[in-house]
Formats: structure tokens, C-alpha cells, sequence
């Protein structure tokens, strides 16, 4: 088989960074990590080409020289993926689709020819029993979780890797928590399953054997899952992997209460973890109720975000408006929040509800349900109906989100986390590119932008009260840029 692995584009989204990109003069922020995994479970004797719509165009000669297409993708990516299908049929490739988008919408996909639902370590071999004999099912799938000791190291091998800005790799798979808004639990259940703690050594050093040295995501939904493990398993290999190595910082997902345990956090960024993102969500008591979210209430969320910062670890937060008890004032307390916490890169959306979730059976009873979601965190869209109204809730959201990323609100949340954050030193080397990539972002942020003097302002100041966080202002100034850009009305 001639195989044609195909990752469709993403649009201009908030975590796209495509325009901070461009300043480090890189296509995409990182590889497709599930279809790296699936190109390492396919047969020896397949020919395998990758084709990230991130990096290149899929090619007239792409297209003539396979004769199969395995595509995945999520939510956000469904124009390109059915743009992608439709352009594989009409060359006579046989179609197969998996991952979130198709696990959730197969139904919208008649051109597609098999689809390999759920977890591959699960379907994929079925189907590929199946399919050399000629007689493949169009459904794989499977209630079941797989056993992650089975998954194999990604196939690096096929990326054109000096165009993607970091690398992922994934510990574990699944959530102890219920959230009623969030399908992780439907597509991995509420038992966090992990690999072994070799297993995420053996795929570090194939990436750092590979020159990796920058930074690299453990896409888990939620890395502190099972603290027991990660305590006395992965962080400890972690930090004897560290020993005599240069670079390779890693960011994760977590739950807000890592601010209760200190020991953990200290095993977290001396195993080099530097930034995690939290689902904060609301302010709100009634709305963290009301959503299930019972992991953050009856907390001093400000003080957590200020413990974690202490630590050694920057805070990416998400947050959503549009709760049924969401109040016309939750806009302007949210992004009070916001600035005293000092969380610089805040992903807040509308309330959406995906397909499959308790939110959406919910809504689905009480008529509320308004199409599909776009699949895109920060695009002011949602697929419901709120309680407060749909003009109430587009109108305050487009106002807090220009309040939030004004340059002189966002520099302040940048200096209010550099008070706070205390950055273990990692052993790196300065390169070409670095410097290049901070003399672009002087004349983009400071001469072309809208920044002015605040960005060089910035740079004096942290250099003067903490200069060991000098690389992060960096990096969440161009950071901002983009989000700016990003968030600018088309």
C-alpha cells in the first residue's frame, strides 16, 4: 500500500500562534502526534507519506502516486478535512478517517470509506485484518480503553521537522473529573491509563537523538490524573533523564488543585515542566456547580494561580462564559480575574456543548441546542442557546476580549506574572535563530505593531527585577502579538 497520511489544515485560531510563527520562522507549532502514533502501528511493507497542511499543499503528485488516504483530524479542522476527502475520492483513493472529528461526526462523512473509530491501539488492527483480505468493515470501533504499554514510539522519521516550533508526546490518557462541557471522558473514561515511565524515556531520546532541544507537550488531558504514578514513576525518571542534557523544557494540562501540593510541584519543574495550562472555567461558585466542575470550587483560585507561578511554572488558563447562572456582570469580574492573576495567555470562549456530553444531552431536552460547534475555543460562536441571551453574551464577550488584549492591559498581566514567577534555570545554548527570531520580534511588536515602548520597557524592567524569566517575556510578548491579531475582527 501507498499510503498518504493527511493532517487538514487549521485555521487562524488562538492556538494556532500562526502569527508568532512567523517570527520564528516556523509553519506550524507542532506535528500530528496521532497519526505519527498510527504510522508506527501500520504494516513494515506500507510506503508512508506525511502530509501536514500546516507545512505544505497536498500535491497532484501526492495524489497520483498513492492509492490509500488515512485521515485525521478535530473539530476545528472539518472545512479542510472535507475539502481533503472530497479531492482523495476524486483521485480513486480509498478513504479512511479516525480521530476526534470523525469519532464524533462520522455520520457527516458519506465519501469516506472506513472509518477507525475510538483508540487505534484498539480498532486499527481489525481493520487492517480485515482490509487485506478485502473485506473491511466502513465502522471500527470500540467501547474499551486500550493499554497504553502497547503504544508505540512515533514515527519522527516522516516530518519535515525544522518547520514545527515544539514537540508532543502523551503519558496518559483519561480524567478522574466529570465536567459536564467535556468530552474527554466519552472519548477516555475517568481512569487515567499511563505508560510506563520507559516509555516516555524511550520517546525522549528519540526525540533528543533526533537534535530536539526545545520544548516539548505532554498532551494529556490531565498529567496529574494519577498522582501516585507521576509521583513516584515518571517525575523521578524525568529528572535522572535531565542529568547532562542540555535544553528540553515541557508544558501539560493539569487541574488547579497541583496548588495544594507543593512536593508535587517541585518534582514537576525539576523534571523540567515550566508551563501548564488549568481549566478555571468561572469565578463562580454557582456556575462551577452548575457545570460539575467540582475541583475548583470553594477555592482561592487567585492564590492557586499565584502558588503555581511561585513554583516555577508559567499559567495558561482557560475560562468560559455563558453558564446558565452567569450573571451580565461576569464580564467584567472575569477579566478582573484575570489581570490580578496574572495569567498572561487566557483562553476564554463561549460556553459550547460537543456532541456526547451531558451538556448536550441537557440542552438537546430543553431545545438549546443550535447546530454544530466550530470546534474553535475563541472564535465568539457557540452552538447553544443562553440563558442570558445570545446578543447579551456575544456583546460582553467581544468587549472583554478587546479589554483583555489591549497592549496596556496585556503588558500589565505580563510584569504582574514576572513579580511572581520564579524559573528554574535549564541548561540551554543560545543559537542563530534565537537571536534572529528577537530582532524580528523588535521590529515587528515595537515598530510595525501597536506595542510602542512597552515591549522594550518590558524587556528593561524584567532584566532589572528578574532576569532569569528574560526568555519567558519573550516569548509571551510575541505570544500576545498574535492573540491581538488572532483576535482582530476580520
Amino acid at each position: 500500500m501507498k499510503t498518504l497520511l493527511i493532517y487538514p489544515h487549521f485555521p487562524d485560531t488562538f492556538w494556532g500562534f500562526k502569527h508568532a510563527l512567523r517570527l520564528i520562522r516556523k509553519r506550524a507549532g507542532s506535528p500530528p502526534l496521532g497519526l505519527l502514533t498510527v504510522a508506527a502501528m501500520l504494516p513494515d511493507t506500507w510506503q508512508l507519506r506525511l502530509v501536514d497542511l500546516n507545512i505544505s499543499e497536498l500535491g497532484k503528485d501526492d495524489l497520483e502516486w498513492a492509492n490509500c488516504a488515512m485521515v485525521s483530524a478535530m473539530v476545528v479542522q472539518r472545512d479542510s478535512a472535507r475539502q481533503v476527502i472530497a479531492r482523495c475520492k476524486q483521485s480513486g483513493l480509498t478513504v479512511v478517517a479516525g480521530g476526534p472529528l470523525f469519532s464524533s461526526e462520522h455520520g457527516e462523512f458519506p465519501e469516506v470509506d472506513h472509518f477507525v473509530l475510538n483508540e487505534a491501539e484498539l480498532t486499527l488492527r481489525p481493520f487492517l485484518e480485515d482490509f487485506a483480505r478485502g473485506e473491511a468493515r466502513r465502522i471500527y470501533s470500540s467501547c474499551e480503553h486500550a493499554d497504553l504499554s502497547k503504544t508505540p514510539i512515533p514515527r519522527w522519521d516522516l516530518l519535515q521537522s525544522r518547520h514545527y516550533a515544539s514537540r508532543n508526546i502523551q503519558y496518559s490518557r483519561g480524567c478522574p473529573h466529570d465536567c459536564d462541557f467535556c468530552s474527554v471522558t466519552q472519548l477516555f473514561g475517568h481512569r487515567p491509563r499511563t505508560k510506563s515511565a520507559e516509555q516516555v524515556v524511550a520517546e525522549l531520546d528519540s526525540l533528543y537523538e533526533l537534535g530536539w532541544r526545545g520544548t516539548v507537550s505532554f498532551v494529556d488531558d490531565n498529567l496529574i490524573g494519577n498522582r501516585k504514578k507521576l509521583r513516584t514513576e515518571l517525575l523521578p525518571a524525568l529528572i535522572e533523564w535531565r542529568r547532562g542534557k542540555w535544553g528540553m523544557t515541557f508544558s501539560t494540562q493539569v487541574t488547579v488543585n497541583l496548588a495544594d501540593d507543593k512536593e508535587l510541584m517541585d518534582l514537576m519543574v525539576r523534571a523540567g515542566f515550566d508551563t501548564v495550562f488549568v481549566g478555571i472555567e468561572s469565578v463562580d461558585e454557582a456556575s462551577l456547580s452548575e457545570c460539575g466542575k467540582k475541583q475548583n470550587a470553594h477555592r482561592d483560585l487567585l492564590e492557586d494561580v499565584r502558588r503555581i507561578q511561585r513554583a516555577g511554572m508559567q499559567v495558561q488558563g482557560g475560562f468560559i462564559v455563558g453558564f446558565d447562572h452567569d450573571a451580565p456582570t461576569v464580564f467584567q469580574r472575569l477579566t478582573a480575574f484575570i489581570q490580578q492573576s496574572g495569567i498572561a495567555t487566557a483562553m476564554v470562549g463561549m460556553l459550547q456543548a460537543p456532541a456526547g456530553t451531558r451538556l448536550y444531552e441537557r440542552l438537546c431536552r430543553e431545545g438549546r441546542i443550535r447546530g454544530e460547534m466550530s470546534g474553535d475555543n475563541v472564535d465568539g460562536t457557540t452552538n447553544i442557546v443562553p440563558a442570558m441571551g445570545i446578543e447579551s453574551l456575544e456583546r460582553g464577550y467581544r468587549d472583554m476580549m478587546t479589554e483583555l488584549y489591549l497592549p496596556r492591559n496585556y503588558y500589565a498581566r505580563l510584569r504582574t506574572f514576572l513579580r511572581q514567577y520564579r524559573p528554574r534555570p535549564v541548561r540551554s545554548r543560545l543559537r542563530g535563530w534565537h537571536i534572529a527570531a528577537f530582532f524580528r520580534s523588535i521590529y515587528y511588536l515595537s515598530i510595525v505593531g501597536h506595542e510602542r515602548f512597552r515591549y522594550p520597557g518590558l524587556l528593561l524592567w524584567t532584566i532589572c527585577r528578574n532576569p532569569r524569566a528574560f526568555p519567558a517575556a519573550i516569548t509571551l510578548a510575541i505570544s500576545g502579538y498574535h492573540l491581538r491579531l488572532c483576535l482582530r475582527p476580520q
